[in-house]
Parts: C-alpha cells; sequence; structure tokens
C-alpha cells in the first residue's frame, strides 16, 4: 500500500486544486502541441512536471502571440490592397489622361515650338532646378551660374599665384639656409689649458667675423623697392578713381533680355542683306579689279553674247524655213 497516498494529500483542498489546475494546464498543452504537431505523441507520464509544464506553457503564449501578430499583419495588408485596388482605377484614369493631354499638346507643337520645349526642358535638368515656364528666371539662374563660375575661375588664379609666390619664396629660403650652413664655423674646443683667455677672445672674433651677412647691396634694393611700392600705390590709386565711374555706368547701363532680343533680329536682317548682296556680287565673279579693264571685259562679253544671240536666230530661222512647206508645190497637190 506504499503506492497510495496519504490521508493528508487525498482530503486537502489546496493539493487537490493544484493537481486540477495542472491537469488543466496539461490538457491545453496537449492539445495545442496536437494543433501544432499533428503526426506527434504526446510527453511520456516521466516528462510530466512542473518544469516542462512551465516551460510548455510559455512556449505556447509567446507563439499565441506571435500567431496573433501575423494575423493582425496579415488583416491590415489584406485591407490595405483592398483599399489600393479600389483607388488604382481613378489614379490610372487620370493618369491617362493627363499623358493623353501632353500628348497632344506636343504632337500639336510646331518644329520651333518643340525645339524650345525641348531647350527649356534640358536647360531646367542642367541648372538642376525645377521645370518652370518661365525663361526669364532660368537666364536669370544661367547668369548667377556664370558669375558664380567666373568668381571660382579668379579665386584659383589667385591661388596659383599665390603658390607659385610660396613656391619662390621657399626656393630663396633654402638658398639661403644652404649658403648660411655652408659658411665655416668655429671651433669649440681647444687643447691647451694655459691660453684660454686668449682662446676665448679668438672664438668671440671669429665668430662676430664668419657669423652670417646680409648682402652689400640689400638696402639698395630694400630702398628701391620702398620707393616702386610707393609709386604703384599712387598709381593704384589713380586707376581706382578713373575706373569707379565706369563701373557707375556699367552698372546704369542694364541690358534686358527684350533688347538682347531686338538685337538679334536687327543682326539677322543684316546677315539676310549681306546674303542677298552676295548673290548680287556673283554675278560680277570673275571680272578684274580695275575698272577700264572690267569695262572692257564686260563689253566683249556684251559682243559675244549679240554673236551667239544671232546665231540662234540664223539657226531658228533655217529650221523654220526647213520645216515650212513651200506655196507652189501646195497649190499643186491641191489642184490633182
Amino acid at each position: 500500500m506504499a503506492h497510495l497516498l496519504n490521508n493528508t494529500a487525498i482530503f486537502s483542498p489546496s493539493v487537490a486544486r493544484a493537481a486540477a489546475s495542472a491537469a488543466k494546464d496539461w490538457s491545453y498543452i496537449d492539445t495545442w502541441l496536437a494543433r501544432k504537431f499533428p503526426s506527434n505523441r504526446p510527453p511520456p507520464p516521466f516528462e510530466r512536471n512542473a518544469d516542462t509544464l512551465k516551460a510548455l506553457l510559455a512556449l505556447a503564449a509567446a507563439n499565441e502571440a506571435a500567431d496573433e501578430e501575423r494575423a493582425l499583419l496579415l488583416r491590415f495588408e489584406s485591407e490595405t490592397l483592398t483599399q489600393l485596388q479600389k483607388q488604382q482605377p481613378k489614379d490610372d484614369l487620370l493618369t491617362t489622361t493627363r499623358e493623353s493631354i501632353l500628348t497632344s499638346l506636343e504632337d500639336s507643337l510646331t518644329r520651333e515650338g518643340s525645339t524650345a520645349l525641348t531647350s527649356l526642358a534640358q536647360l531646367s535638368l542642367q541648372l538642376n532646378s525645377s521645370p518652370t515656364p518661365n525663361p526669364v528666371s532660368l537666364a536669370s539662374e544661367l547668369l548667377s551660374l556664370q558669375s558664380q563660375l567666373a568668381e571660382l575661375e579668379q579665386t584659383l588664379a589667385r591661388i596659383d599665384i599665390l603658390t607659385s609666390y610660396i613656391s619662390t619664396e621657399s626656393e630663396a629660403l633654402s638658398k639661403l639656409s644652404s649658403e648660411i650652413d655652408a659658411r665655416p664655423r668655429p671651433a669649440s674646443s681647444h687643447s691647451e689649458d694655459g691660453n684660454n683667455n686668449l682662446d676665448d677672445s679668438s672664438n668671440t672674433n671669429t665668430k662676430k667675423s664668419e657669423g652670417y651677412h646680409p648682402h652689400p647691396s640689400l638696402a639698395k634694393s630694400n630702398l628701391a623697392a620702398q620707393r616702386r611700392i610707393k609709386t604703384l600705390a599712387a598709381r593704384v590709386q589713380e586707376l581706382s578713381a578713373q575706373a569707379s565711374p565706369n563701373l557707375s555706368t556699367d552698372k546704369d547701363q542694364s541690358v534686358s533680355i527684350q533688347e538682347i532680343h531686338a538685337q538679334e533680329q536687327a543682326y539677322l536682317e543684316l546677315l539676310q542683306q549681306k546674303k542677298e548682296l552676295d548673290a548680287q556680287l556673283a554675278g560680277f565673279a570673275g571680272l578684274p579689279h580695275d575698272i577700264d579693264a572690267a569695262r572692257e571685259e564686260l563689253e566683249n562679253l556684251r559682243i559675244e553674247l549679240r554673236r551667239v544671240t544671232e546665231r540662234r536666230d540664223s539657226v531658228f530661222e533655217g529650221l523654220v524655213e526647213r520645216e515650212t512647206p513651200k506655196k507652189g508645190r501646195s497649190g499643186t497637190i491641191g489642184r490633182r
């Protein structure tokens, strides 16, 4: 009778409730395992303990939470897809209508209009700006880019000048340093102890005599450079005073797009007149530059023209006489 529980375990309400709760949990776990793994058998009896039950309950709870989240995502995706499918025909209709209108407008453009539209689009893309139908704004952006380009080019030129100046000064400093290093240096120690004072005085004199000395003409060069700087400074002020009115007049004389267009039209008209004059002058090609010689050549050509014309007329009259029947022969034929 050792396998039977004692009376306390059988008739204890807390133990009975715990056993009922464990049995309920194991029933839930068995159902969940059978649903997830239909082909597998339930856990063996020796694995049915509190630790295994706790781990399986946590796993089942996590699995159900993941299933609920996945179901929620699937429902959200299906609802979104349904809404997009409902809205897509409207968007397709609007897109098709817009494309048809734009296509018809593009087809109805002339060659000049199509070229202008293509130029505006390419200019907008190259300027990396928003597409705009206003040519004035595109022109202002293009001019601003050109001014920035000019400023950058000037900055690069200044940097090149500064770099060359620095390299020149560096070479001069290197040359000066090599000259200083090439000078002989006085001895730092002496072997004789009895003549210390004499050696010290000789070292001092040697340092003074063999130290670095500037070039004798350096003072004259500095003075000439200072005079030249003063002269150039005065010249710069005069040039600035002369250039300031020109700058003010240049600022006042601003050119508009309409004036540029008018000047372009005038240039095209002059070009057309030039072509007409060239066509008229082409008839006088081959004539000599001298006026008398040209007149003589022209008179010879006129004589040649009259000769050719007379020959043409004579040939034509001969053809007419040959092809025209004679009157006597025609009358005889009629009588017969």
